[in-house]
């Protein structure tokens, strides 16, 4: 709407007022006019409100009733179930198997390996959400190069040798000085190198030797570390035992923390001036991506021992996980070709005009605006990643799905399969959801999200 506001002496000025958007806010319209106008606004949606709202609330009451009022929570047998309520579900053999469901056949006085390397995980990779916390890149680096050997001993045990011993006294290290790190920075403001350099004289030497300091703490608490728990050693329980969600987890993370770099070498070199380099990433990518992932892991189950020497032998977990790991760093490396497509051809111009060399300008201008447009594609691709792994059940692993469909085939819980097969795709459901609101989080954190939603 146009009005006239001119004062006496004054040229007439137009001002345009903006009409009410049609999308306008519950709280302007109130709630039956925001149901008139998106659900009833037509005698159309009228009746496709109706039928979808009836159809909805039918669904809900028979899960209800099915899970809830006629479920079964405590019985020794699915024959107990049916006699007490046939008509219900029979959650008492979910209870019954859940240690098997998240942790397989692994030995139940050893369960608290895993738990524990669940705990480290966590505590490695919380200070990602401390704020305004410095040297994160650092812990995070930290934790994908050295956690995952901490991790792989106390999961399988058994005799360390001299690198296992190194790298596993290591990332004790790291992640006792990752929280001294943390607590010096929000007590002094500074971080554990600033302060090193500041108590040993280091400030007013070149910044190129203020990695001393540093490197002869790690060396010392190393030092403590390994004179402490020099004799520790866990008993062996070999990947055979491993199953259930445990094993979901191990193979999904480590295939999700391999794709993005694998993705990202693998796009710059289909995108390189180097026609070997350029033909080797094309023939690898579009070998992988042309094929399903469970000829993949067939191929690397049955054809990757052919490749090897006789005396050195992969266990099938070893054998899966570098199958999957090229499957998903095929598939990541045309997500970050889209990405790398998608900007600018200014902003190649602009670094290269600044005088940066090829890699400085992918890794400080290229890369850095890229990842932040893939993050939707990225995160699509790690849950289609983890509800994948589901095929190494065909292959003799006993993961999540292969311990769900167990119960049915125990003779104690025979015929149960309705009720394992729901609590599996609540799990996968709340992994995958968990996963995008923390894309969505991730997305308005760097800018790129849309802040409405």
């Amino acid at each position: 709407m146009a009005t006239d506001n001119t004062q006496p002496g004054q040229d007439a000025a137009i001002v345009f007022e903006p009409k009410q958007s049609r999308s306008a806010p519950v709280a302007s319209v109130g709630v039956i006019g925001w149901l008139r106008e998106n659900l009833f606004y037509s005698w159309f949606s009228t009746i496709v409100t109706v039928v979808v709202a009836w159809g909805m609330f039918e669904g809900a009451a028979y899960l209800y009733d099915w899970g809830v009022t006629k479920a079964v929570f405590e019985a020794e047998s699915r024959r107990q179930c049916l006699n007490t309520s046939p008509d219900g579900a029979c959650w008492a053999g979910i209870i019954d198997w859940m240690n098997g469901f998240m942790y397989g056949r692994y030995p139940d006085e050893e369960q608290w390996r895993i738990n524990l390397g669940g705990v480290l995980l966590i505590a490695w990779v919380l200070p990602f959400w401390l704020p305004n916390l410095k040297g994160k890149i650092g812990i995070g680096m930290s934790a994908v190069m050295v956690y995952p050997f901490l991790a792989a001993y106390l999961f399988l045990g058994g005799e360390r040798g001299v690198f296992l011993n190194l790298m596993v006294f290591l990332a004790i290290t790291l992640l006792v000085l990752n929280w001294v790190h943390v607590v010096l920075f929000y007590l002094t403001g500074r971080t554990l190198t600033e302060n090193l350099v500041r108590m040993t004289g280091f400030e007013h030497r070149p910044e190129t030797t203020h990695k001393y300091p540093m490197l002869a703490l790690v060396a010392v608490v190393w030092g403590c570390v390994y004179a402490w728990l020099g004799d520790w050693q866990l008993e062996l329980v070999r990947t055979n035992l491993w199953g259930g969600l445990f094993l979901t987890i191990v193979i999904a993370g480590v295939a999700i923390v391999s794709a993005l770099p694998g993705g990202v070498a693998l796009a710059l070199a289909r995108r390189s001036t180097m026609p070997v380099i350029r033909v080797f990433a094309i023939t690898f990518i579009e070998l992988f991506r042309s094929v399903p992932l469970i000829t993949v892991l067939f191929m690397a189950v049955t054809m990757m021992p052919l490749f090897l020497p006789e005396d050195f032998q992969l266990n099938k977990l070893v054998q899966v996980m570098i199958g999957v790991c090229l499957f998903a760093a095929a598939y990541m490396a045309e997500v970050v070709r889209g990405g790398l497509q998608a900007i600018p051809n200014g902003q190649y111009e602009a670094a290269k005009a600044m005088g940066l060399s090829y890699w400085k300008m992918m890794n400080l201008v290229i890369l850095p605006q890229a990842l932040k447009l893939m993050i939707p594609n990225i995160v699509g691709n790690f849950m289609g990643l983890l509800k994948d792994t589901t095929l190494v059940s065909i292959i003799g692993l006993y993961d999540m799905l292969n311990m769900l469909k167990a119960v049915g085939q125990n003779p104690i819980w025979i015929g149960l399969h309705k009720e394992p097969l729901v609590f599996g795709a609540a799990i996968y459901f709340v992994l995958c959801f968990a996963m995008s609101k923390y894309s969505q989080r991730l997305e308005r954190t760097i800018g790129q999200g849309n802040t409405g939603r």
